[in-house]
């Protein structure tokens, strides 16, 4: 394996995971206050800007890190938009141990 791939795949690493600690504390609190939802629209607007230029040069290294960060930071900012119920319901859903 050459250095570029072993960097890549760090970095693929790195920007996979990075979103799921947030997600997992939105999950389990339901608390979205201290998140912002512009830095978010941004994140998410981003990461479908990545994965449209991936899709078109077809490469898979983008089209997979850019679409998983993708779903992530679109799951938090949906989280951020819901109201309160509804927010319950889908926490609910995904860990029913925390309800």
């Amino acid at each position: 394996m050459d250095a570029a791939t072993i960097v890549g795949g760090l970095a693929t690493l790195c920007s996979t995971t990075s979103f799921v600690p947030q997600a997992w504390k939105v999950i389990r609190t339901r608390d979205t206050t201290s998140i912002s939802t512009r830095m978010y629209v941004v994140t998410v607007v981003g990461f479908s800007l990545w994965l449209t230029y991936g899709l078109l040069l077809w490469q898979w290294p983008l089209i997979l890190t850019n679409g998983i960060c993708l779903l992530l930071s679109a799951f938090i900012l949906l989280m951020k938009l819901l109201p309160r119920r509804q927010k319950e319901k889908v926490a609910e859903a995904l860990d029913p141990a925390a309800g």
